[in-house]
């Protein structure tokens, strides 16, 4: 005979799974509406395609390719953080994740909603563990476009806007004290369980917050050291991808020049507060701005902004978009 607990505890449990259905439905209507705006609103076709027919192709199917390089490192390094933070090893579930990803950041400001596209899929896991996760996987990667966009934006300064060779060397000093004092903190064991883990740990308020990052704890130099290698090589796989789109529109051969406007491009998409969605325009408009100061046409500026992000994020959204209304409701 069931008990009276046995049926509220029923009776929850099927609560909670009507109501994890009713948001993966929300889920998807959303992001599917969401991506249809955003390629309606940010995409010009007609402009991409009259691209094409001045453009070196061979150079374009270069830049092609190498975004399936660009999405493999994504995925290798969401996997480490996955298999480390998440303790997650099935790479079905982290390339669904990764795409899930793709296709609900999109369309949000600063790629919010790629947080809660990647949460999607591991069901067994709270959204901030996710998120979390997610964060830690992007540090990598924004501390390096923040040094090397550092490095570039003073450079940049020196020779365009005839700054003094004293404050150069004063902001190149200034630049790599703090980038050093980050790095030997994020290496540094010590450090985080004495100033970090400890005051969360011992603080009354915030030691529900302490049970959600100590997990933290168990990252080490290893995966630190690999994930600034994987980040560095798919910083430099996105540069090389600008360079040659650039090369394709502007039938020149000025690489060094082009990968240094890439780093001031991603350096300022960064640093600019992401007032639009999927940062329309802020790429586009970087990439004018620092093309023409070398010398190229703002059109091969914007043309190769616009095949990066359509290359880079828009079909690799869809594909995610695709893989998200397939999913069977678990």
């Amino acid at each position: 005979m069931i008990t009276e607990q046995a049926k509220n505890i029923f009776r929850e449990n099927s609560f909670i799974s009507k109501y994890k259905t009713l948001i993966l439905v929300t889920a998807k209507v959303v992001i599917a509406l969401g991506l249809l705006f955003y390629l309606v609103y940010a995409v010009n076709f007609e402009e991409i395609l009259s691209a094409i027919n001045q453009a070196n192709i061979y150079l374009i199917t270069v830049a092609f390719l190498l975004s399936f390089v660009n999405i493999y490192l994504q995925f290798y390094k969401w996997k480490i953080t996955a298999n480390v933070v998440l303790q997650e090893n099935n790479n079905s579930k982290i390339w669904l994740s990764l795409f899930y990803g793709f296709s609900a950041g999109v369309f949000t400001p600063a790629r919010i909603g790629e947080y809660f596209g990647r949460a999607l899929v591991f069901k067994n896991h709270s959204l901030l563990r996710v998120t979390l996760a997610t964060l830690l996987d992007k540090l990598f990667l924004l501390l390096l476009v923040a040094f090397f966009g550092s490095i570039s934006s003073i450079l940049f300064i020196h020779y365009y806007y005839q700054v003094t060779f004293y404050l150069t060397a004063g902001l190149f000093l200034l630049v790599f004290t703090l980038f050093y004092l980050l790095f030997w903190m994020i290496f540094n064991d010590k450090f985080w369980d004495n100033v970090f883990f400890t005051k969360l740990r011992n603080s009354i308020k915030l030691h529900w917050l302490f049970e959600k990052v100590k997990v933290f704890r168990k990252l080490d130099k290893k995966y630190a050291t690999k994930m600034l290698f994987v980040s560095f090589v798919f910083y430099l796989c996105f540069l090389v991808q600008y360079a040659v789109l650039v090369a394709a529109f502007s039938n020149h051969t000025n690489y060094f020049e082009y990968l240094w406007a890439g780093n001031l491009i991603m350096f300022a998409k960064t640093i600019i507060p992401p007032v639009s969605l999927g940062e329309l325009g802020i790429r586009e408009g970087a990439s004018v701005f620092f093309i023409t100061m070398l010398g190229e046409s703002a059109s091969v500026g914007f043309n190769a902004s616009i095949f990066l992000f359509f290359i880079n994020v828009l079909i690799p959204s869809l594909i995610g978009l695709t893989l998200l209304l397939k999913k069977n409701d678990d």
